[in-house]
C-alpha cells in the first residue's frame, strides 16, 4: 500500500462556521510541489463544503516563504512548478466564501501570491510581504504579476516585482496591499473574529457577489454588468434572499438571521 504523504495543509472546520487552513512545512513554509498539492485538495475541499468563511495561516515568524527554490532547475521544472501554483491558487481564489489571510510574519513570493489568492489581507504588525523573485533573476510565476496589479495598480505592482524590496505592515495597509494590521498577539483573534462577522451574514450571497467581482474583473464594464445582472436574479431563488426580504419588510434592515441556503 502507498504511503499517504505526510500533512503540510490542515483544515480545522470551527463550530462556529470558521475553517482555519494552516500551513504546517517546517523550517519557514516553503511551497514545495507536495505543499501546493494539498493546498489546492483543501481548497477544492472547502468549495466543495463550504463553510461559513476561511482563514489561511501559517507560522508566527512566516507565514510562507515562496516556492521551495531546491526544486527549481530550468524551464521544464519550471512549467511544472508554475503549473502547480497557478492550479493551487486559483483554487483558492475559487473558494465561494469569504477568504482572509492572516500574515503573521514573512509573505514572499510564492506566499505573497498565496495571500493575495485570498478576499482579503489581515496583517501583524511584523508582517513583511514582498516579490523578490528578481533577485533570483527570475519573475513571479503564482500570479503576483497579475493579482498584486490588479490589487495595487501596475506602478506599486512594478515597483515591488522590479526592485524585489519587502514591504513593511504600515506601507502595505497605506497600498492596499493589506487591509488591516493590528498587534501580533491578536492577529489569530482577530482574524476568526473577522471570519466569524462574514459567517453569520449571507454567505451563499456573498459568494456570488464574489464571483461578480472576481470574474467581472476579467472582461469589460458591459459583460462584467452582464454577470451581475444574471447573478442578481438567481440569488433570489436563496432561502436567504427570502428571508433577507421578509426580515426587512416585518423589522427593517439588520435583523434577518441567515441560514445560509
Amino acid at each position: 500500500m502507498a504511503e499517504t504523504a505526510e500533512p503540510l495543509v490542515s483544515i480545522e472546520r470551527r463550530d462556529d462556521g470558521v475553517a482555519v487552513v494552516t500551513l504546517q512545512n517546517p523550517k519557514v513554509n516553503a511551497l514545495s510541489s507536495e505543499v501546493l498539492r494539498q493546498l489546492r485538495s483543501a481548497a477544492e475541499s472547502l468549495t466543495e463544503q463550504p463553510p461559513g468563511a476561511v482563514v489561511f495561516t501559517g507560522g508566527d515568524r512566516v507565514f510562507a516563504a515562496g516556492a521551495d527554490i531546491s526544486e527549481f532547475f530550468g524551464p521544464d521544472e519550471a512549467r511544472a512548478i508554475g503549473g502547480l501554483f497557478l492550479d493551487a491558487l486559483n483554487a483558492v481564489a475559487a473558494i465561494p466564501r469569504a477568504t482572509i489571510a492572516a500574515v503573521a510574519g514573512f509573505a514572499l513570493g510564492g506566499g505573497c501570491e498565496l495571500a493575495l489568492a485570498c478576499d482579503f489581507r489581515l496583517a501583524s504588525s511584523r508582517a513583511r510581504f514582498g516579490q523578490p523573485e528578481i533577485l533570483l533573476g527570475i519573475i513571479p510565476g503564482g500570479g503576483g504579476t497579475q493579482r498584486l496589479a490588479r490589487l495595487v495598480g501596475p506602478a506599486r505592482a512594478k515597483d515591488l516585482i522590479f526592485s524585489g524590496r519587502q514591504v513593511r505592515a504600515d506601507e502595505a495597509l497605506a497600498m492596499g496591499l493589506a487591509d488591516r494590521v493590528v498587534d501580533p498577539e491578536a492577529l489569530h483573534a482577530e482574524a476568526v473574529a473577522w471570519a466569524f462577522e462574514l459567517a453569520s451574514g449571507a454567505v451563499v450571497a456573498q459568494g456570488m457577489a464574489k464571483a461578480a467581482i472576481d470574474r467581472g474583473l476579467d472582461g469589460s464594464l458591459a459583460s462584467g454588468l452582464d454577470l451581475e445582472q444574471q447573478l442578481f436574479e438567481e440569488v433570489f431563488a436563496t432561502d436567504d434572499a427570502r428571508i433577507g426580504v421578509e426580515s426587512f419588510k416585518a423589522n427593517g434592515p439588520g435583523h434577518a438571521s441567515f441560514t445560509g441556503r
